[in-house]
């Protein structure tokens, strides 16, 4: 992954999966390894994550408590597979706004399980489930243009789950989470000079969650509709292994103020001879953009 990282050379790097500590150990032997590489990367943000936060009740439905499906968002333990954001500039750390403690039926036109008419897998269990999976970001980053807010996310995949489609219901509210966001429901939200950016573990045309909710962000006015483009199209990742071959469920979303001069999929073709090493290093693919900020006049 350092690799992939020198060679992209980004200014602000979103990242998917990496365990969170309470010192940020993890985080900071990344920076290091980077500016190793040759990129220096001295900012960090993360927040724990929900991932592996226990609730003690049976949120799955198995019959069964204190597995990873019982957890606040899958994790066998707490910080499993969170969430980091690294900077060439400053965060405002006292502005980043935290939702990951939302509760999911607190978002307004919540769609909650519900098997043979009954909440699943029960009410104590609804009474406490939170939305995010793993987490609900807005952080500012100070660039040199201006302020950057990045809206940022991971979204549970729509599947392993039963006819309640807990799963599936659970990944579409993740993402609907943002459009009720901008519409101020949920507090303050940034009117210009943002990203929505992350996994939403969906793709708009063959995945098997409900694919009207990545369609609708796409279609928000409030956002571009950017599509990058790789050697495999707009797919994002490799999932031929299972079964699902390349799909899109990474996606990076600029609100229409900011000018985006290029983008696309890290993605390269077989005789790149960077190829086999980006295929090493994750399934995912890196999507990235290069986007002008300009503080208004």
């Amino acid at each position: 992954m350092i690799a992939v990282m020198a060679a992209l050379r980004p200014d602000i790097l979103v990242l998917q999966g990496v365990d969170h500590d309470a010192g940020l150990t993890t985080a900071r032997a990344l920076q290091s390894a980077l500016a190793d590489a040759g990129l220096v990367l001295d900012h960090a943000f993360a927040r724990p994550p929900n991932t592996g936060v226990p609730t003690g009740l049976d949120m799955d439905g198995d019959g069964r408590t204190g597995r990873a499906r019982d957890a606040q968002g899958y994790g066998l333990f707490r910080g499993q597979g969170g969430m980091l954001i690294l900077s060439r500039f400053a965060f405002d750390d006292d502005a980043a706004q935290d939702h990951s403690a939302l509760l999911w039926r607190d978002l307004p036109g919540a769609r909650l399980p519900v098997l043979e008419g009954q909440p699943f897998p029960s009410q104590a269990a609804q009474e406490v489930q939170r939305l995010s999976t793993t987490a609900h970001w807005a952080v500012p980053v100070d660039t040199s243009g201006g302020r950057l807010w990045l809206l940022s996310f991971h979204a549970t995949p729509p599947v392993f789950d039963g006819p309640e489609d807990r799963n599936g219901l659970r990944n579409a509210d993740e993402i609907r989470f943002w459009q009720v966001y901008l519409d101020g429901a949920l507090g303050p939200a940034p009117g210009a000079g943002f990203v929505v950016l992350g996994d939403a573990n969906l793709d708009p045309d063959r995945s098997s969650g409900r694919r009207a909710a990545i369609r609708a962000l796409l279609a928000d006015p409030r956002l571009t509709p950017l599509t990058p483009q790789g050697a495999w199209g707009a797919a994002t990742v490799d999932w031929s292994g299972i079964g699902l071959g390349a799909m899109r469920v990474s996606y990076l979303l600029p609100s229409p103020d900011l000018t985006v001069t290029d983008s696309g999929v890290f993605w390269p073709d077989d005789d790149d001879p960077l190829a086999d090493t980006v295929a090493s290093a994750s399934r995912h693919r890196a999507v990235w953009a290069d986007i002008r900020v300009a503080t208004p006049d």
